[in-house]
């Protein structure tokens, strides 16, 4: 008799930025270049005084770090923060274990099984996963490619409140759409989270990263709904520091600050390296990041152009963040990804996208799309659009 799994892991999905790996992996075995579109991994060097701050550790003892993370740390985020009209003291935020457990111990802390998140479709697959996990339901707004994947009047997100909703939760500018916010927007869903005392969950790891000359409106911009925000943060972007497992939890609300760190005390510590890292990152130099500004600017600008001259292919221009969803002339997007992985290849090489069927909440939706990083140099980009072009035109299943 075998043992039975919990039903929450059988209803856990499987990432779409990684599921399928194993094909990517047996490709790499059999001698194939794999260009890696599917995940948001740079290729950008991290800075010097971050890989000096690592090579210069002198401690002789590698211990726990306090359960919200280093105080040195902590501090720094708050210098960080005042540059774009962000203010918080050092104990408003809590250190975490990347982004991702941000996330993770905002859910425990403030959502109950049989809780409702409304979040705009397509969303970063994750949440799913993270809600899953809590036994919150996930309710979804709908965006469309055709439109850029501009939000839609705001009686959409009013039609889904419900007496067992409690968050909004929105990535800005977003993954995997690189949709931005607009100050209207963010007013209107001010007011919404305002006159139904919901949570107002923003991840905002991609501000940086702003290429329409629109101003950047974080949550915490927004008056009147201090005890709402809840902000997830992490330099895995800003600094090319995946790596590291950074990331942070902001928050004004003592109440929800006090419940993150029963979860944070439970776990002991985020990682102590990682943040010596990170604390070391934030003094690095505006050179530093305005150059990796351009350089992600200039690759999308490429990639949008490249994909929009394939036949048959369809992306909108994201206005932030470094992906793009595009729509392929094909009949099932991750039978294409894995058919490209396991069958394709074009000069010993082959392209890795992520199906974007799972950045969407209802099945068959996203079935025709793709994900794609452009975390590529220009170079490689460039190749990886001949081989998608390639594959285009060989697919058995393209319509």
């Amino acid at each position: 008799m075998s043992m039975e799994i919990s039903h929450r892991a059988e209803n856990m999905p499987f990432s779409p930025i990684r599921k399928l790996a194993p094909y990517a992996d047996e490709a790499k075995r059999n001698g194939v270049h794999v260009y890696h579109l599917n995940i948001g991994q740079p290729d950008i060097k991290t800075p010097q005084c971050a890989l000096d701050a690592l090579h210069h550790i002198d401690r002789d003892i590698l211990e726990y770090s306090p359960s919200d993370g280093l105080l040195e740390l902590r501090t720094q985020m708050v210098k960080y923060y005042a540059e774009y009209g962000i203010y918080l003291s050092p104990e408003e935020i809590i250190i975490t274990a990347g982004g991702s457990e941000a996330v993770l111990f905002a859910f425990l802390a403030c959502l109950d099984p049989g809780d409702e998140i409304i979040v705009t479709d397509p969303f970063y697959a994750n949440y799913m996963a993270f809600a899953i996990s809590v036994g919150a339901v996930i309710k979804s707004v709908k965006t469309r490619i055709e439109d850029g994947f501009r939000l839609p009047p705001v009686e959409a997100f009013e039609k889904q409140i419900t007496e067992k909703t409690k968050a909004i939760l929105i990535c800005n500018p977003n993954n995997p759409t690189g949709y931005l916010y607009t100050r209207k927007e963010m007013l209107q869903l001010r007011d919404i989270v305002k006159k139904h005392n919901l949570f107002l969950f923003s991840d905002e790891v991609y501000r940086e990263f702003i290429y329409t000359g629109m101003p950047y409106i974080s949550a915490f911009h927004l008056e009147g709904i201090d005890d709402n925000v809840v902000l997830f943060d992490s330099v895995s972007k800003r600094y090319s520091e995946c790596g590291t497992r950074i990331g942070c939890l902001c928050t004004h609300n003592k109440k929800v600050h006090e419940a993150v760190m029963k979860f944070c005390q439970a776990r002991l510590s985020p990682p102590l390296i990682g943040q010596l890292v990170a604390a070391a990152s934030i003094d690095v130099a505006k050179e530093y990041l305005h150059g990796v500004y351009e350089e992600y600017l200039d690759r999308r600008n490429f990639l949008i152009d490249g994909l929009n001259k394939i036949p048959g292919v369809y992306s909108p221009i994201p206005m932030g963040a470094f992906y793009t969803l595009a729509k392929l002339p094909v009949d099932d997007a991750e039978k294409f990804c894995i058919w490209c992985l396991s069958d394709f290849r074009y000069e010993g090489s082959t392209v890795m996208m992520a199906p974007a069927s799972g950045f969407y909440t209802e099945p068959g939706e996203g079935r025709q799309e793709v994900r794609m990083a452009y975390v590529l140099c220009k170079e490689d980009l460039a190749k990886a659009l001949v081989v998608l072009q390639k594959a285009l035109e060989e697919y058995p299943g393209r319509v």
